[in-house]
């Protein structure tokens, strides 16, 4: 089974995940894009079971997304790196997006695009990635 180790910038807080990513997600919407400072997240989606911090603490802030639903941020308090996040709309699930091999992120070419239509026009889709206009339920 496939293990992969993240962190945040400064080193403070290290995790892994075990195993493929049940859902490989770039996400267009306007939380995503100010929680990562760019024009939208790309995100594996690990089940939490397979999900381990390995150092560090982290620092949380909760949010109600668009759908009503709660989704919680976990950041290095020291460099304020986003680690991951974790939520209803994914129970069980671990969303993540700063895993350390650069190579690791060719297998996580997205298989779907959440909130698609507010994607800027000149960022262009991915190929064969199913299209959605919000979250899925």
């Amino acid at each position: 089974m496939t293990t992969q180790e993240g962190g945040c910038m400064c080193g403070n807080v290290r995790y892994s995940v075990e195993g493929e990513p049940v859902m490989k997600a770039l996400c267009h919407c306007a939380d995503c894009r100010k929680i990562t400072g760019s024009t939208y997240s790309t995100n594996g989606i690990y089940k939490e079971d397979g999900f381990k911090v390995l150092s560090g603490k982290t620092k949380t802030y909760a949010k109600a997304a668009d759908g009503g639903n709660t989704i919680t941020s976990h950041f290095c308090p020291d460099c304020g790196s986003t680690m991951w996040r974790e939520g209803k709309t994914f129970e069980g699930l671990k969303i993540v997006g700063t895993l350390d091999d650069p190579k690791a992120l060719e297998g996580l070419k997205p298989s779907v695009e959440l909130y698609a239509p507010t994607r800027p026009q000149w960022v262009s889709a991915v190929s064969d990635a199913q299209q959605v206009d919000g979250m899925p339920s």
